[in-house]
């Protein structure tokens, strides 16, 4: 049987069971090949499913490179809720840090080295991010208000996720890890005094 009809061998998967199996060949090759050597090709042959299967989901590498990841930091982290816009922060913080630790911070370097080289997956990278937002800073923000902690009037703008933004900043210029000193920094010096309630 040739490799072209691998992924008829064993029960034939659908839904989630297959999106699992595709993204996470996707990552995979992220990380053994990096974006520019990366093909739906290889991808549906990891994922031992076919190429047509790729492209009923996903109309492109980048998309789909770009969702793959989008997934994974949604399947780790959940938004905290310890009852104080300060601390709920923090320990955002601190798990976003610690995912850029992580296979996910490899894989976040090899796609922003791209980026700057490749307009289609620069662009599908804009477009997710602002379709998705920074859902889990909006959850944190909107509870912060409700608590009377954090100024109603920055909610949705570039305010709002500047501590995300100076993490995500410091992952790119210094690397990892990050360590409670620098989130303090952030919150204490920078982000707090912007968004609290005077």
């Amino acid at each position: 049987m040739s490799s072209a009809t691998d992924h008829r061998r064993g029960p034939r998967r659908r839904g989630a069971e297959l999106e699992d199996a595709i993204l996470r060949a996707a990552r995979e090759g992220l990380i053994e090949r990096g974006y520019a050597a990366l093909t739906m090709d290889w991808i549906a042959s990891r994922a031992r499913t076919s190429k047509a299967a790729l492209y009923r989901r996903w109309s492109n590498r980048a998309e789909l490179v770009v969702y793959a990841q989008g997934q994974l930091v949604r399947s780790l982290l959940s938004t905290p809720d310890t009852g104080s816009f300060a601390s709920d922060m923090h320990t955002l913080l601190r798990s976003l840090a610690d995912l850029m630790d992580s296979e996910y911070g490899e894989l976040l370097r090899g796609v922003l080295a791209e980026v700057t080289k490749n307009p289609e997956l620069a662009a599908e990278t804009r477009r997710q991010l602002l379709a998705t937002g920074p859902y889990l800073v909006d959850e944190i923000y909107q509870r912060g208000i409700e608590r009377g902690e954090v100024r109603p009037e920055l909610r949705g703008t570039r305010a709002m996720t500047v501590a995300h933004d100076l993490l995500r900043n410091e992952f790119v210029i210094r690397g990892t890890p990050i360590t409670d000193a620098v989130i303090k920094d952030i919150l204490d010096t920078i982000y707090l005094p912007l968004v609290r309630v005077q």
